[in-house]
């Protein structure tokens, strides 16, 4: 992790490719956190421990675990469109976050310090979970026939 990296509890807010709006900004970067997540999605699923060096893996497990949510909603979509209506507005749902009831992996992930850290935490997972599943289904539907494809 670099150094200057911001911290939101003990996540990492990192940069990231996107046109959502909120905290995190990745203008020039070739590829971000929601590139890796998704490129090592089906190893790190298998993982029954996995060690936590830094924040950003944090943040790494995080857009992990959306993966499996979005991929779950993703399987009753028969077209693209009806995908991206789905991954909007499971994005925009009001979601917990770490130190409230409902966040799966409370014994991990530390509460915002403050009310500007906690607005500052939604926004980037919103923004997280905006971009990953825009990027999902660029991944799970076909081009040519906007079917669900393996």
């Amino acid at each position: 992790m670099v150094p200057e990296t911001r911290l939101v509890g003990n996540m990492a807010l990192l940069p990231l490719k996107t046109q959502f709006k909120g905290p995190a900004r990745g203008d020039g970067i070739e590829s971000d956190i929601i590139d890796e997540a998704i490129y090592y999605f089906k190893a790190n699923v298998f993982f029954k421990n996995y060690e936590i060096k830094n924040e950003a893996d944090r943040t790494l497990i995080y857009v992990t675990l959306y993966i499996s949510e979005c991929l779950k909603r993703l399987q009753k979509c028969s077209s693209r469109n009806q995908g991206e209506k789905e991954m909007y507005t499971l994005g925009i749902t009001n979601f917990p976050i770490p130190g409230e009831p409902g966040f799966p992996l409370n014994a991990m992930y530390v509460k915002p310090a403050n009310k500007q850290e906690d607005e500052t935490m939604r926004a980037y997972l919103q923004q997280i979970r905006q971009e990953t599943g825009l990027r999902l289904c660029d991944r799970v539907f076909d081009p040519q026939t906007d079917k669900p494809s393996k």
